[in-house]
């Protein structure tokens, strides 16, 4: 997992093959005029999708504890802030249900080992490894995740 401000999103280019093309469309894009749904930036390979809705409860977004095997998350928090719920899949041992290959999920019944807050123009960037539950609060958030398929 990576967590950092959105000015410093460059230094991430590095990490994964696909990274340069998913960073370009991220900075090069007027990210709070698009509309929300998904965008295919280069085919099923990178994906934004534009969230605008209310933050939920932390026992809603725990009841998705979720992690992915096709795609890395690079979730944008434009307006807003949310809670995230953190934990190391490594240290996960209690999925809910078997991988659905076509949503490209897991969910997981395990607790978070850790809470952080992301703020507008901050992003975190979640590995398969990494078992997320997003957008805990209250208020509205506008997101952009974009989805960066592993290889």
């Amino acid at each position: 997992m990576v967590i950092d401000k959105l000015s410093e999103i460059n230094k991430y280019v590095g990490l994964h093959p696909r990274f340069a093309k998913a960073i370009d469309f991220i900075v090069t894009t007027n990210l709070m005029s698009l509309e929300p749904g998904t965008i295919l930036v280069d085919g099923e390979d990178i994906k934004a999708i534009v969230i605008n809705d209310p933050n939920v409860t932390e026992e809603a977004s725990l009841a998705g504890f979720e992690c992915h095997n096709t795609y890395i998350d690079i979730q944008i928090v434009l307006q807003g802030k949310e809670k995230v719920g953190w934990r190391s899949r490594t240290s996960s041992s209690e999925p809910k249900s078997d991988y659905d290959d076509e949503k490209d999920v897991l969910f997981y019944a395990d607790a978070p080992t850790m809470f952080f807050e992301l703020h507008a123009g901050m992003f975190g960037i979640y590995f398969p490894t990494d078992v997320h539950a997003p957008m805990i609060g209250d208020g509205f958030i506008r997101k952009i995740v974009m989805k960066v398929r592993v290889l």
